[in-house]
């Protein structure tokens, strides 16, 4: 399968902008939410990428499909829907449910779960190949950690607090 064909790259994009409503749907998600989870996804297009040249510099991680230090833009406007505002609308419930302690189990649980997913992936169908020792997979659980918390940042600059939702939900008396 060639990963770089355009009918890949759009469908990837196509599938996960799918998965992002779906999501959005389930999850009972205003407008205001949804557009504040699809704008803080935007910073982690350029963000993912600057870890995955980093990452291709130092020997940490790579593409072999690929031959520079970045996958095709596709995959990290794919990665923002998926992992950036889905994963946000998901953070943002339990955030609202469980306050803080919700909101560092999420970004320690999704960060843990993009690293396994990686390894995965390396073990696999070798899609991303890890350097040798644990730099590599320390790196990559800061990188989905961070992501994940600069969405959540930025959600909550954007749109307010998760409690803010409920508040405003709250009949008047």
């Amino acid at each position: 399968m060639n990963l770089l064909s355009p009918t890949l790259l759009v469908a990837s994009v196509a599938i996960t902008a799918i998965i992002f409503a779906v999501v959005a749907f389930l999850s009972r998600a205003g407008l205001r939410r949804i557009a504040g989870a699809l704008v803080a996804a935007i910073p982690i297009i350029p963000m993912v990428m600057s870890y995955d040249w980093i990452a291709s510099h130092f020997g940490w991680w790579h593409y072999p499909s690929v031959t520079s230090g970045n996958a095709p833009f596709a995959w990290y406007v794919a990665a923002a829907l998926g992992y950036g505002a889905a994963c946000g609308v998901v953070g943002w419930r339990v955030i609202r449910r469980w306050e803080v302690r919700g909101l560092l189990v999420f970004l320690l649980l999704f960060a843990i779960f993009g690293v396994a997913r990686d390894y995965g992936y390396s073990m696999t169908t070798h899609f991303i190949l890890f350097g040798p020792g644990p730099i590599p997979l320390l790196a990559d659980l800061f990188s989905y950690g961070s992501a994940a918390a600069l969405v959540q940042l930025l959600m909550r600059w954007i749109v307010g607090s998760a409690r803010s939702d409920a508040l405003a939900r709250m009949p008047r008396p």
